[in-house]
Parts: C-alpha cells; structure tokens; sequence
C-alpha cells in the first residue's frame, strides 16, 4: 500500500505570455494580413482608434459597418456604462437561372446570320513602376487604380458587352451566358460541354431525351458563338483548340497551313523541339518550319490573362533602399505602417471608474496597449533585420545578383542577438524596394558553394551566372546542364551538374532540348 506523500522538484520551463504570443503572431503576418488583423481590433476594441488621415483603411469586409463606426459605438456604452461624476475625464450570372426546359427549343438559321467563324526563388518579384504601394497622401493611387480595374473589367463581363451586338435569341443567349460563367480565369473552359449539359439536365430535371438533345445542341451553338468573340482563343478546351482558333484569325499562307496542322496534331513534337521527326510528317524544310514556329510562338495561350486583376499580383513592401551621398539608406515604408493610437478620453474614463464594471474595461484598454506596443516592435524588428542584410550585401546594390554573398539566417540572428526562428519569420512574406527591384528579404540569403581561391560563393550568385550563360548561349546549340557546370568551374567555382539542374529548374529556364531554336 502506498502512502500519500509530498514531493518539490525545481524545473525550468518557458511560458510563453498571450503579449508574447501576440508579438509572434503579429511579426509572422504578412502586410496584407497585419492589416486585416488591426481591421479585426479595431471593430472588438473600443480603445483603439485609427488616425484617420486618409491612408489605410483597415475595413474587413464590405457589408460590416465601418471600424471607427463600430468602434465608436463601443466606446459610447463604455461611456454609458462609467459613473456620471466621470464625465469628465454570389450571386447568379445573368441567364443561368432563367434556362428552363420550355426555353430549349429547336435552334433556328436566323439565329446564326451574324456570326463569325516556386521554392524560395519563385519569391522574386518586381513591383511594377507607380504601383508598389498604396498612397497615404491623398488615396489619388488607389483611385488610379480602381479605375484601371474598371476600365479592363473581367472576362466575363467583357464577353457579355460583345455579345449584345449578337442577333441571339433568349435561348441562345441564356446557353452562351452558361459557358462564359464556366471559364476559368484562363479563358479556358475546363469542363466538356456533355459535363456542362449533365448539370444542366439535372438542376432543371430534364428527363425527356429530345429535350436533353436540344439542350446539348444550344451548348454547341453556343460554344461557337463564344470561340468567335475577343480575345481570340476564348473558349478553347485544351492549348491545341486555343492555338488553332487564333491561327484561323491570320491571313493564309503555306505557314499558317502548317501552323494549323501541327497544333492540331504534333504539338507535342514541338514542345519536345523533335524537328526532324516533325519535318518528317510534315513534309515541311528547315525555313517554313521557322516560319511555322514563329506563327504559333505569337498566340497567346491563356487568352484571359489580361483581364486578371493585377492589383492580387502587386507586392508591396515593408522596407525601402535607397542610394544617398553616404551610402545606402535604409527606411520603413511609410504607406504600410499603421497610424494606430489610444483614445485617450475613454481610457481616462475607465481609469476613473470604481467597481467590478471597470475590470473588463480595464483589460481592453491594457489588450489595446500591447497590441500597439507589439505592432510597432514588429516594425522595429523588421528594420534591424533589413538593415543587418543589407550591410552584409552591399555588393548587390552595386553589382547586381552576381555580387552576391552566402549569407544564412544565423549569421543575422547572432549579429542581432534574436532567435534564428524569429529571423525565418521576419523574412518571409517581406519585401524590400531597392533600385534594382523588390525582392522578398529571403531573396539575400543563399548557401555557400566551395571556390577554387578557398572562398565562397553564394547560391545566388551561381543562379545569376547561369541566368546570364543561357541567355548569350547559341539558340541553335544551347548549353547543357554538364556545359554550365563546366562554365562554372571556368569562373572558379565547383558545382556538380545536378545542382545546375536544380538551380536551372528554380530559375524556370527549360532544359537545352527544349531550349534549342532552328
């Protein structure tokens, strides 16, 4: 029988407070997120406010009332609630609802009078010239902006507009409108037209099989009238459909029959770069091959890339570079840090109240408080760390890529007297604007390679090296992954012909098969 007895033991363990939490949490957000996180506080904390000085707006969603109006109605119950002597102190697409089966009929001639036949490198991205960020002097960018985005619209509404001008009926119409919302934001339809009818059949419980037979006729009608609207290609089921819609559109001639007949059926040759088998089926010489290749190099595959929102694709970063008299001066973005304050007139009333009803109050405003306090440390944090990188590879901002230094996150952590974990976290998903660019901060760091002098190389530089081999190489004999390495070992630097392939594929640079051009 054991007899109950009692024990100390001194252990040591960390505890992690939720301020300390929140800063970590906080330092891992991106700018987008961090922003919709104070768009959250802002509405649940009463004693926080934004400086409303026509910068960011930190809203979260649309339909929700406003944050200054939600908070401002908080801070009037604290208000109400503080002793009187304190006082002082998805919506469906146009036709897609109204397709029914009365509506099938059988298509008539008339109706066609007027038709027409990544990785860590995959992180680097540069910030178009105007766009890098929002403008906190006067919004005067974010309404250019907007009306960039109005005047491009989608697809799916650029489609609509051009099919007004079509004679159609209101069955034929309905169809057309049921293919354009099934596009993807490609131009491309990914579902075949028998799936697209199945759907149909079964949300309009359509049994009968001339019915069903109506219904895929539309489709097909439709799908023609669809392939035969801007921009050219909208509408195709693969990249052999999409090409060949847009060869059709280029005047006659020997190359544009060749054109047709390879994407139709050897395009796979061609993106292998198989000429000779290729000239073998086609009966075709070196110079209408050329002339072939050139014609299909000119269509655009994904015929609705220009009518994506580019404003998702915008990085905007955190940090700016800029070259000064006395070297390279190193700043936050003004345009992204949030103006955030205390009211100082609700905390005034929560410090003069007495009772049990002030004790939540009293933990919102002290919840207000840290999360300012933790919002302008993660900006502190931020510019040390950019900083430190951008002493350690100075010869970046003088000689491009190809100065690059090995660098890990280590060496910054020690420099810093951080954690290297909370490096990894202040490095991802921040950009730095520098006059050659904007990169991601984890842009800076590479592994090191082994020199023939005894020194190092970063991976970064070897990257920026082979980027500039492939792009002087003869496009009629393109290097290969073992002729890189080659080049590499020239310049002193010893890299096996695998790692050239990796780094080749993180480039996104095909492999010299594919490379190679008659």
């Amino acid at each position: 029988m054991m007899k109950p007895s009692l024990q100390v033991r001194l252990s040591q363990h960390l505890a992690l407070t939720p301020q300390l939490q929140q800063s970590i949490r906080l330092l891992q957000l991106s700018t987008l997120e961090l922003h919709q996180e104070i768009g959250q506080m802002l509405e649940q904390n009463p004693f926080l406010e934004a400086e409303d000085d026509g910068g960011i707006s930190y809203d979260t969603a649309p339909e929700r009332a406003s944050a200054s109006d939600t908070a401002r109605n908080d801070r009037e119950a604290v208000a109400a609630e503080a002793p009187a002597g304190n006082d002082d102190g998805g919506s469906t697409s146009e036709g897609v609802a109204e397709i029914g089966a009365e509506e099938f009929g059988t298509p008539g001639r008339d109706d066609w009078e007027n038709g027409t036949e990544g990785d860590d490198f995959d992180g680097i991205r540069e910030t178009p010239s105007g766009s890098s960020s929002s403008s906190g002097d006067g919004g005067d960018d974010g309404q250019d902006a907007s009306e960039r985005r109005a005047g491009v619209g989608t697809l799916a509404d650029h489609l609509r507009t051009q099919s007004l001008a079509l004679r159609l009926s209101s069955e034929d119409r309905a169809a057309l409108n049921v293919l354009i919302d099934s596009l993807n934001e490609d131009g491309w339809l990914d579902d075949t037209l028998q799936a697209i009818g199945e759907r149909l059949a079964e949300m309009f419980q359509l049994d009968d099989p001339e019915e069903l037979e109506v219904l895929n006729t539309r489709l097909e009608h439709a799908l023609r009238w669809l392939q035969s609207l801007e921009p050219p290609g909208v509408g195709a089921r693969n990249l052999s459909e999409c090409i060949a819609l847009q060869l059709r559109l280029k005047p006659r001639s020997p190359a544009r029959t060749l054109a047709m007949r390879i994407a139709q059926d050897h395009l796979d040759l061609l993106a292998r770069r198989d000429f000779k088998r290729l000239g073998a089926l086609t009966g075709a010489d070196e110079a209408q091959m050329r002339e072939a290749q050139a014609l299909i190099r000119a269509c655009e595959p994904k015929p609705g890339r220009p009518f994506v929102d580019a404003e998702s694709n915008i990085v905007v970063p955190d940090v700016i570079v800029k070259k000064t008299g006395r070297g390279l001066t190193v700043v936050l973005n003004p345009d992204v840090m949030p103006k955030l304050r205390i009211n100082d007139l609700y905390a005034a009333v929560v410090r003069g109240q007495r009772g049990a009803g002030s004790t939540n109050f009293g933990s919102r405003l002290q919840e207000a408080r840290w999360f300012v306090k933790n919002i302008q440390q993660r900006f502190d944090t931020i510019l040390r760390v950019s900083r430190a990188i951008v002493d350690r590879q100075k010869g970046f901002f003088s000689h491009g890529a190809i100065a690059m230094k090995p660098l890990v996150l280590r060496e910054i952590a020690d420099e810093l007297g951080l954690h290297e974990s909370t490096i990894s976290r202040v490095t991802t998903a921040k950009y730095m604007a520098t006059p050659n660019g904007t990169y991601e901060l984890k842009y800076f760091f590479g592994s090191s390679l082994n020199t023939e002098a005894g020194g190092n190389a970063s991976s970064t530089a070897v990257r920026a090296l082979i980027q500039q081999f492939v792009a002087a190489e003869d496009a009629a004999k393109p290097l290969s992954d073992s002729q890189l390495a080659d080049m590499l070992e020239e310049q002193g630097i010893q890299v096996a012909r695998r790692t050239v392939a990796k780094y080749r594929e993180a480039l996104k640079i095909a492999p010299a098969s594919v490379r190679k051009a008659l």
